[in-house]
């Protein structure tokens, strides 16, 4: 199998690539970095305004398109400029990408997107399924928002759509949770906010297996949400992390600190969703580490 990736090289993406090549298929990984072959790897420098790699690719055999290239939404304050590089990046990066499918001269099976459950809003109250509607009442939701629809570009009705709403991806060096554990490795963890918010999480070996699964199942298209069967509170979790580590639960960081600390993006801590994986439980799937405790030690211990 042929897969065409763009984001390949972030921490999602890697994760995605190694596991694909370990299983002997050939990956065509879209970089702003130079064009390279290494392995079952072949870089292709790509959003440039030569557009070289459309013309490089059209002729190439591409089975698989995976879609999660962006200016990362966790990584430094927002800005006015920070957030025109979030969602223009996004924009730019799908709309290219169905450009470079456009040429192709044989069409892919399946385009997968990458959204985030960021599309739905925020809220206390709410339970989100891959059928609720976005309540777009923040900055990552209206991002999500617009992402996805960009995809309504692509006009093939052969190609099989599938927008991929990944939750809090857990991982011990990368992503959200590495930066949640700094506190508890300085015997300093403790609640964050109001802790009752929710965290829809998922552990990075299950997400890459549903990514290889969605490739597999023909019978799914449209949005499906990428989160354990378990989501939990910050609390929760963070009485989780403190338990599996064995370090003390009880030094807060108040909404005034995280405002202080991080601006306008505090938003991402202090407010949450309870998003459930309906498709993916009414599916023939299998979480290997459905509950935060089970990741948690997994990854942890």
């Amino acid at each position: 199998m042929n897969i065409l990736i763009s984001g390949g090289t972030g921490f999602i993406g890697s994760h995605i690539v190694n596991h694909f090549e370990q299983k002997g298929h050939k990956l065509f990984i879209l970089t702003r970095g130079s064009t390279r072959k290494v392995g079952q790897r072949e870089y292709i420098q790509w959003l440039s305004d030569q557009k070289n790699e459309i013309d490089y690719l059209s002729n190439q055999k591409v089975d698989v398109v995976i879609n999660l290239a962006g200016d990362p939404i966790d990584q430094g304050r927002w800005s006015s400029e920070k957030k025109e590089r979030i969602l223009y990046s996004r924009i730019n990066a799908t709309k290219r990408m169905i450009e470079i499918v456009n040429h192709l001269d044989e069409k892919p099976e399946v385009f997968i997107q990458g959204s985030a459950i960021g599309y739905y809003g925020y809220s206390e109250n709410e339970k989100f399924t891959d059928r609720s509607l976005s309540l777009i009442n923040s900055f990552p939701s209206e991002v999500c928002d617009v992402w996805e629809n960009t995809l309504h570009h692509l006009n093939h009705p052969d190609i099989r759509k599938v927008i991929a709403r990944i939750g809090i991806v857990l991982h011990p060096r990368e992503g959200a949770l590495s930066k949640l554990l700094i506190p508890y490795r300085l015997w300093a963890g403790g609640k964050v906010a109001s802790g009752s918010q929710y965290v829809s999480w998922i552990h990075f070996e299950d997400l890459v297996r549903t990514i290889d699964y969605l490739i597999d199942d023909h019978t799914i298209s449209g949005p499906i949400n990428l989160t354990s069967p378990n989501p939990v509170t910050m609390d929760e979790l963070g009485r989780t992390i403190a338990s599996v580590i064995s370090r003390p639960y009880w030094f807060p960081l108040t909404e005034w600190m995280l405002k202080v600390a991080l601006g306008e993006k505090s938003i991402i801590l202090m407010e949450g969703s309870k998003v459930l994986p309906e498709r993916l439980l009414q599916s023939t799937f299998s979480f290997k580490y459905p509950t935060a405790t089970k990741a948690l030690s997994n990854l942890l211990e």
